[in-house]
């Protein structure tokens, strides 16, 4: 093979092809008497010349079609720069710099059909500018700086179809600027600064007749004014710009007049804008400039001078303005001479015809001067243009080929401008009938109710008949034939079966079709096979047999106790119905149920499984020891290391975020959480010794875990991991507080089971759990196991496939504050907690670099055609939820396997734990213990007087990761995800003031109460007006009618139901409200308007209290959710890009993908697929992706579904539950309102303390309860928010739709005012003597008095966490009865004595104290009245009549490049610069 040239012998090779090849290609188009200008491309008859920095049009042949001068400089068009070019077809000019277009710039172009211009400079375009291009079809102006146009630039473009404006500065348009262009198809106006008056409404009506059409495509948006930007003109009525159509005030009259004579036709017309008066004779309109004769008077009135015989006539005014036009009656002019009278020889006569005939109406006259003869419909508009149509030489009308729409009155016109006559006639077309709907084949089951649709038309109208068989229908109340045609028998019997024929009758004949009944009978489902009691071995597989007949054919469904199993590694259920259990351990052992379901009804039959355990030893005993060491080493190791990496410096990554913002803060989470890794960590190391010795796989499910250890040595791995030690007895027998108020941690509201809704539990299931292995791996953990043939799809190609979007429909109803309640309200539900370390405890490597599987990762990989992934990312960052001890890996502590389960953080109950946290360690940590008024701890003091939340203490958090950016702390709140962004901050801002003012408010009220019982009387009113927002205002909006049909109305507490949060809502169907956030929080000061500093992209809005300190509090914030639209829920639009690319995001790392996680966790969680909830929620089954198109309407969306998950039976059930189609007036899907439905049914009718259950509040506490509304909350609780709408859910105009917030109800707390003769005592929580409530010591009346800490705050009528000390009050007054009986009455006056003497001293300690006004801080510090002090560099605190209050300096914009912190200073500022020594 030769040796390729050298490098610059190549080139010059190179040059001398593409010279040889461009000679080439001009020699080509140089023919004889034509030349190429100089650098152009000539072809044929084709001139390219891009690219050459021309600033003149240059001379081309004149058979050129096509001439390109694209990407130029030319400036201007001279005249005659394109004359002689008539063969010209196409011309682009487009991105030059031409700045006006002359008259008569394209003369001699008469055969022109493309033009490009757009992407020059033009400002003008002359009138005649397009004169003589009689041929152009396209012409495209857009992305110049047009700001007016000529309503006459246009009109010498009769073929035009294609005129391309968009993108120019055009605030209006002359009326008819577009009324010459009959031909055109498309016309785009949008991108202008249209400004939408009166002036715009005669586009609007071309706009609605292109679209009624069909013909032609049009688009323009108003720009301003504001309330209608982005609108499309088609839109807009006259109404909303208050515009007024003319109407005549004054018509005119007859007239008769003789030669030379002068008349007046008097029109006066009112409207706005001002109408302008047109004047026409026979339909035609008058010019004034035309005739001297005819003068147009100020009034509108008509003036003819010296009238001749031309004027005679049929004359009408017409008043018109850009909101339409009017037209008087029309009236006659007549001139009297000497002609001879019209009058009719044929009048037309009425006439009957069939379709596809011809028809002729004659009409003859005779008169002179001789008449002509018109045509028009009786109504008197001009026949149609159609070739059909012809008016014979004797004046006849002649129709070929009638069709229906020919029928109707026709009206003959004759006229010889003397006088006018005519007569009328119809035309009465008759059709024989044609079928429009004909009906289908039917099979139904007996009893059943069906319709066969029959529509026909014809003329006249045909009447349905419906036989069977040839023979008349029965005459009974079950067949019936509807006005539409329809046949409807209802209570379909097996005799009903047969053909039937529908037939479609009028004068002119009939026609039949037909169409056939099947009849199934009703056959309920029985059972073919069925299921016996079983005692079987742990660690054996079993088959419950079960199978079942009927018509239609029954679907089976297994319950284990009550709950619906589900396919996964543990269980399978066959085609036929049998249920096989792999595996069998003792928790498997209990009730199962076989359930046979069709349409008729269903069976049911039921067994019980007993499981046995023998006492031999297990292949792990030997490794017990071992391995529990090393786990609990390997899981503090990796602990200790992420919480080194996370508090010992900022987050450096996204990763550090998500993993900050999720890290439990109280120590009996993180201990809890911390055993149940330690035993699962055992188990794994367990296994892992098992299967080197036996060489199995222990991932698959060959391997029967329950071999794994024996039960004794299960019971110490649960001691030594603190399983044990976490595990929670629950004393209820405080009756006196639990009969009132709620535990901070939900224990107890259940009396018959304390722990139901309690904090620190797992979630609940609908369904049985569905792991890989039947207990614990997550599906798709491996990436090569097929589920019905296919692979499951990587969560992360879901994301991008189906459910990020950058476009956003905003919703025309609901404000952005439906989304904010819901993210609110979560936080009062659920929060998962996840593992502890960031690390695996195999190796301690990061699970951010790793990309595996190895607990406690489970990272989200990226695909590889991923953007994300030629940026070099393999995955991100995810680790999974911490397992319920006795469950999972764990669940061996109850001797058996149980599927993992997971923790939720918070109580399940709607009780505004996300303002007082879910345990009591979190209530102390913001309540104000200190002032004994029953507050929360507050902070900073805004100009308002109002204060924000507290700042939180300890290490960096994630609201510091740039404290160049962010110098402000996180708050603290009784949700640890009250930062997350800055619109739950402020919701929680609102909350927690609003317990502060209803706190004081009651002190006013009830002077005589203490600290304890303010503080739980105002968590009591707060949280029930958490729940009558909820049911009331917020849940009827995104149920809707639908969905609080199936919620149903309260009928009062059950305790049978558990309120506990169901894992697949808080993990999927809740997270619903991810695609109602708007990708933008917008920031509005009080006229609505943006604050100075804007709007914030959400992802800037993360972590940035600074924002809510720096930039003007909470209003604005508040305002953008309830001034602002929220966005809509489009099945093809779910969640923005800020929340799909860049969560969380941070410099030079890789943002999360909020969808992704979500479809993780719903894994990691076990969540069953989409198709097992459709069969819970009694949706039909699905086998094919068709089968969806019901509740997945959009066949795109099915189609990607298909793609990514090859069988419907697949599908995770978060995405599937977010491209669902809405039920008409709600913002859910079918599954979804199912789901959430359920869930909040049970929140309800499971909670003994709802507000509504009788005995809560009293009759008059709860009627002010319901006047409870979230705009009062904001009136109240906000810096000076004045006005807002009634319902702040609900989108309204401002200002019109708002309302001043005097008129927004309010809660009377009057009704909580104690009415009794001697309330010293009542509303004391701990003021009662031994003799009436037990024994009690008087020296500790106050918390920090008390030298024992305590597990939980007073509370109810005792002391302490249920302790004896108090004992209950019966037991008390038994004490004191017998005291009395047994001791001398006056020893009981003495210890009286010493009580009353105890209570003075302490009364004026307490008085003593206030007088002083002296004040406490958080640290215990007492400070004097009117001192003021620094608590760090930025933060200064004054003292004043007992109440602290604590201003932050804002630091304004340093103006050097790099300002620098010196020390003792709150703001960085610029460093001086030294003076350079002079040599």
């Amino acid at each position: 093979m030769d040796a390729r040239p050298a490098g610059p012998a190549r080139r010059c090779l190179l040059a001398l092809v593409l010279c040889c090849a461009w000679g080439a290609l001009v020699a080509v188009a140089q023919k004889p008497g034509a030349g190429c200008p100089s650098r152009c491309l000539c072809f044929r008859t084709t001139v390219r010349c891009m690219h050459l920095l021309l600033e003149a049009v240059p001379a081309v042949a004149p058979q050129t079609s096509i001439l390109d001068l694209r990407f130029n400089r030319i400036r201007e068009i001279q005249p005659g720069a394109f004359r002689q070019l008539r063969n010209l077809n196409t011309l682009l000019l487009n991105n030059n710099q031409i700045k006006r277009i002359p008259s008569s710039a394209f003369e001699d172009l008469e055969n022109l059909k493309y033009l490009y211009l757009y992407k020059n400079e033009i400002q003008s375009i002359d009138r005649q500018a397009f004169k003589g291009l009689a041929s152009l079809e396209q012409l495209y102006l857009h992305f110049n700086q047009i700001e007016t146009l000529d309503p006459d630039s246009f009109q010498h473009l009769p073929k035009l179809e294609r005129l391309f404006l968009h993108n120019n500065r055009i605030t209006h348009l002359v009326p008819g600027t577009f009324n010459h262009l009959e031909s055109m198809k498309r016309l785009r106006l949008d991108s202008n600064t249209l400004h939408c008056d009166c002036e715009i409404l005669w586009l609007a009506d071309l706009l609605k007749t292109y679209a009624q059409s069909g013909n032609a495509q049009a688009a323009a948006t108003c720009e301003t004014p504001r309330r209608i930007q982005g609108r499309s003109v088609a839109t807009i009525t006259p109404e909303e710009l208050n515009c007024e159509r003319p109407r005549i005030t004054s018509e005119p009259q007859d007239a008769d007049v003789t030669s030379g004579n002068t008349v007046y036709f008097t029109c006066r017309a009112e409207g706005n804008p001002k109408p302008e008066i047109i004047w026409l004779r026979n339909n035609n309109e008058l010019s004034m400039k035309a005739d001297s004769r005819l003068n147009l008077l100020d009034d509108g009135t008509l003036m003819i001078q010296n009238t001749q015989e031309t004027d005679q006539g049929i004359y009408q005014c017409m008043a018109k303005n850009v909101a339409g036009e009017v037209k008087t009656q029309e009236v006659t002019l007549r001139y009297f001479g000497s002609p001879a009278k019209l009058a009719f020889v044929i009048q037309p006569q009425n006439t009957e015809v069939l379709v596809g005939e011809s028809v002729t109406l004659e009409c003859s006259t005779t008169g002179h001067p001789a008449p002509q003869i018109t045509w028009t419909r009786g109504d008197r508009t001009p026949l149609p243009a159609d070739p059909r149509v012809n008016i014979t030489p004797s004046g006849g009308l002649y129709i070929q080929n009638v069709a229906q729409e020919d029928s109707g009155e026709y009206t003959c016109f004759a006229s010889n401008g003397a006088e006018s006559i005519h007569a009328t006639a119809f035309i009465i077309v008759q059709a024989l009938p044609q079928f429009t709907v004909t009906p289908q084949d039917k099979v139904v089951i007996e009893g059943q109710t069906v319709d066969f649709q029959c529509e026909a038309k014809g003329y006249p109208q045909p009447v349905i008949a419906w036989t069977k068989g040839g023979s008349q229908l029965s005459v009974d109340r079950r067949h019936l034939v509807l006005s539409s045609g329809t046949l409807r028998i209802s209570g379909v019997a097996l005799h009903d079966q047969g053909q039937y024929e529908c037939q479609a009758v009028n004068i002119i004949g009939s026609q039949k079709v037909v169409a056939h009944l099947i009849v199934q009978p009703r056959v309920t489902p029985v059972f073919a096979s069925i299921p016996s009691d079983l005692t079987v071995e742990v660690g054996t597989n079993v088959q419950l047999p079960c199978s079942s007949q009927g018509e239609p054919e029954p679907a089976i469904t297994w319950n284990k106790d009550g709950v619906q199993v589900t396919e996964s590694g543990k269980f399978h259920i066959s085609p036929e119905g049998f249920l096989t259990i792999n595996d069998v351990g003792p928790a498997d052992a209990g009730r199962y149920e076989c359930v046979a379901r069709n349409t008729i009804g269903y069976a049911s039959v039921s067994m019980v499984l007993s499981v046995s355990v023998p006492d031999v030893s297990r292949n792990g005993d030997p490794f017990v020891a071992t391995s529990i060491v090393e786990a609990i080493a390997t899981v503090d190791r990796a602990i200790n290391s992420t919480r080194t990496h996370l508090f010992d410096s900022r987050p450096r990554s996204p990763n550090d975020l998500l993993a900050l913002f999720r890290y439990p803060r109280d120590p009996y989470t993180v201990g809890q959480a911390r055993a149940g890794e330690i035993f699962e960590r055992t188990l794994q190391l367990i296994q892992e010794h098992v299967q080197h010795g036996l060489m199995v796989d222990l991932n698959g499910t060959s391997y029967h875990y329950n071999d794994l250890v024996s039960p004794q040595y299960l019971s110490l791995i649960a001691n030594l991991s603190g399983c044990t030690a976490h595990r929670r007895v629950n004393n209820c027998s405080d009756m006196c507080f639990h009969q009132k108020y709620r535990t901070h941690d939900g224990t107890c509201n259940n009396l018959q089971h304390p722990m139901w809704g309690a904090s620190l539990t797992a979630f609940e299931r609908l369904l049985k759990a569905v792991y890989e292995n039947g207990f614990n791996t997550p599906r798709g953990i491996n990436p090569q196991r097929l589920y019905h043939g296919h692979a499951l799809p990587m969560p992360r190609l879901v994301s991008t496939t189906l459910i990020g979007t950058e476009a956003i429909t905003p919703d025309a109803q609901f404000t952005h504050m439906l989304m904010q309640w819901g993210q609110f309200l979560d936080h009062d539900l659920d929060s998962t907690v996840v593992a502890l370390s960031q690390d695996r405890f195999s190796d301690g490597q990061p699970c951010s670099s790793v990309c595996g599987s190895d607990p406690p990762c489970f990272s989200v990989m990226i695909p590889p055609n991923d953007p994300r992934a030629r940026s070099g990312a393999r995955c991100m960052f995810f680790v999974r939820s911490s397992p319920v001890c006795g469950s999972g890996m764990t669940s061996l502590l109850m001797n058996s396997v149980y599927p993992r389960e997971q923790i939720n953080q918070l109580t399940s109950y709607i009780d505004a734990s996300n303002v007082y946290g879910s345990t009591d360690h979190e209530a102390r940590a913001i309540r104000d213990l200190a002032s004994h008024r029953g507050l929360l701890r507050q902070g900073i003091v805004q100009r308002s007087g109002k204060p924000l939340l507290p700042f939180a203490t300890g290490p960096p958090t994630e609201c510091m990761r740039d404290e160049n950016e962010s110098p402000i702390p996180c708050f603290l709140a009784g949700d640890h995800r009250a930062n997350e962004q800055l619109g739950l901050t402020s919701m929680h801002t609102l909350w927690f003031r609003e317990h502060n003012r209803i706190a004081a408010e009651l002190l006013a009220l009830n002077p005589h109460w203490d600290g304890d019982t303010i503080y739980y009387e105002t968590r009591k009113i707060v949280g029930a007006e958490v729940q009558h927002i909820t049911y009331q205002h917020w849940l009827p909006k995104v149920l809707g009618e639908v969905g609080m049909k199936m919620l149903g109305d309260y009928h009062g507490y059950d305790p049978s139901i558990n309120a506990g949060i169901f894992n697949a809502f808080a993990t999927a169907a809740f997270r619903f409200g991810h695609t109602l956030i708007n990708p933008v929080l917008h920031r509005l000061d009080e006229n609505f308007e943006p604050i100075t500093q804007g709007h914030v992209p959400l992802h800037k809005a993360f972590f940035s209290p600074f924002r809510i300190v720096n930039e003007g509090g909470i209003d604005p914030l508040l305002r953008g959710l309830f001034g602002v639209a929220g966005k809509m829920r489009v099945p093809s639009q779910l969640l923005n890009t800020e929340l799909t690319e860049r969560l969380f995001s941070m410099a030079h790392t890789v943002a999360l993908d909020l969808a992704a996680i979500n479809i993780q966790r719903g894994r990691d969680h076990g969540i069953p697929p989409y198709h097992d909830y459709r069969v819970y929620c009694n949706l039909s089954a699905t086998h094919t992706f068709e089968d969806l198109k019901n509740e997945i309407k959009n066949p795109d969306i099915r189609e990607k579904l298909k793609r990514l998950y090859g069988s419907p039976l697949n599908i995770d059930l978060f995405p599937a539950l977010m491209v669902e189609d809405l039920v008409p007036g709600s913002r859910l899907g079918p599954t979804l309102m199912c789901l959430l439905s359920t869930q909040f049914r049970r929140l309800r009718d499971g909670d003994r303390l709802w507000y509504e259950n009788p005995g809560v509040f009293s009759p008059a506490q709860l009627t002010q309860i319901k006047q409870t509304s979230l705009a009062r909350i904001l009136c109240d609780n906000s810096d000076n928010i004045t006005r807002v709408q009634g319902d702040v859910f609900r989108v309204a105009e401002f200002p019109h739709g708002y309302s001043s917030c005097e008129d927004i109800p309010r809660v009377d707390l009057r009704m909580w005012q104690d009415c009794c003769e001697d309330c010293r005592t009542r509303g004391q929580f701990n003021a009662f003597s031994y003799h009436f409530r037990g024994r009690r010591s008087l020296g500790f009346s106050y918390q920090e008095d008390q030298p024992a800490k305590r597990s939980r705050p007073r509370r109810g009528l005792s002391v302490g966490k249920h302790s004896t000390r108090m004992g209950n009050a019966t037991a008390a007054i038994f004490e004191h009865s017998e005291g009395l009986a047994t001791n001398d009455f006056k020893e009981f006056v003495q210890e009286m004595q010493k009580t009353i003497t105890e209570l003075r001293k302490q009364i004026n300690k307490l008085e003593s104290r206030l007088s002083t006004s002296e004040c406490v801080d958080s640290d215990g510090e007492a400070h004097a009245n009117n001192t003021k002090w620094k608590t760090d560099t930025c933060t200064t605190c004054e003292c004043k009549d007992g109440q602290i209050t604590c201003f932050v300096e804002a630091c304004q914009p340093a103006s050097c490049p790099a300002p620098v912190k010196a020390e003792g200073m709150c703001c960085p500022v610029c460093p001086r610069k030294i003076p350079e020594e002079e040599p």
